[in-house]
């Protein structure tokens, strides 16, 4: 019964925060620290189950944005044989995708073991959640706001691409790093979220699907049952999909401010309690 509560808590926290530009594996990394674990190691959810539990908010945005992505694809798909205009917005924003998730693919390969050893500290955890704290809090305020999602360019869509390899490091954010990056551009808050939240779509589902892969294949330790990874699944998929409807109507009237905040009273506190030893 505790590890299938612990699952569902971390179901909990991963729809919670995978749409917000705050950080779900840190957030997932932060509250197993508080969980019983043996010999002063850190308790580790495992990477099957963190991969599992993350393809169900994937799929909340697959379903969100069903209408966007099945028009999208479906035109992209034709262009190819001739059969759709390949100047139309669609398959323009097919191409972005596919081109904007190829930075992040071939980086990720590169420095899989880096990420999962050096970038695994709490001193850096902190420093990342400040720092971009502020990056996002910035453009928030100094960008232009001017251009709509129909708008995004080839040019505009590889940079986005590009910061979305910044998300490797925990804490940064997916959806923050690339929604600043949008922001900078001189998109609309709407727009920059809804790129985003479609641009993640083939790293997440991608980087999942061989997570799980890797994980199940090699017989990886996992802490938490079949059943419990599938209630935490489902968990994750309903909050998630409720915190995508939630952000969109928020962001299209309000800043990121609260967001800005909040990332840096956490690395603040995370300081002091890693100076105080309460966590190491």
């Amino acid at each position: 019964m505790e590890h299938f509560l612990q699952a569902l808590l971390l179901g909990l926290v991963q729809g919670l925060t995978e749409f917000l530009p705050i950080s779900s594996s840190a957030h997932i990394r932060l509250v197993a620290l508080f969980f019983p674990h043996a010999n002063g190691k850190e308790f580790d959810p495992g990477a099957a189950f963190t991969a599992i539990i993350q393809l169900g908010t994937e799929l909340a945005v697959l379903i969100y944005f069903w209408k966007d992505v099945s028009r999208i694809v479906s035109r992209w798909f034709l262009s190819l044989f001739g059969r759709y205009d390949r100047k139309s917005p669609d398959v323009r924003m097919g191409w972005l995708v596919v081109i904007g998730t190829f930075p992040i693919l071939i980086v990720g390969v590169l420095t899989q073991k880096l990420i999962s050893t050096d970038f695994r500290s709490l001193w850096l955890l902190a420093t990342v959640f400040i720092v971009f704290g502020v990056v996002l809090g910035v453009f928030d305020r100094v960008g232009r706001k001017q251009f709509a999602f129909e708008q995004m360019k080839y040019s505009h869509g590889i940079g986005i691409g590009i910061a979305q390899i910044l998300a490797l490091v925990p804490g940064v954010s997916r959806s923050g790093a690339t929604t600043s990056a949008a922001l900078a551009l001189g998109y609309t808050r709407p727009a920059a979220a809804r790129f985003s939240f479609l641009l993640a779509i083939p790293a997440v589902f991608g980087s999942g699907l061989f997570e799980a892969y890797q994980a199940i294949h090699s017989h990886a330790h996992n802490p938490y049952s079949w059943a419990d990874t599938g209630a935490a699944t489902v968990v994750a998929f309903v909050v998630g999909f409720v915190v995508i409807a939630f952000f969109m109507n928020y962001i299209a009237k309000r800043s990121f401010m609260p967001f800005v905040v909040y990332r840096i009273v956490l690395g603040i506190v995370l300081f002091v309690l890693l100076g105080l030893g309460v966590i190491g």
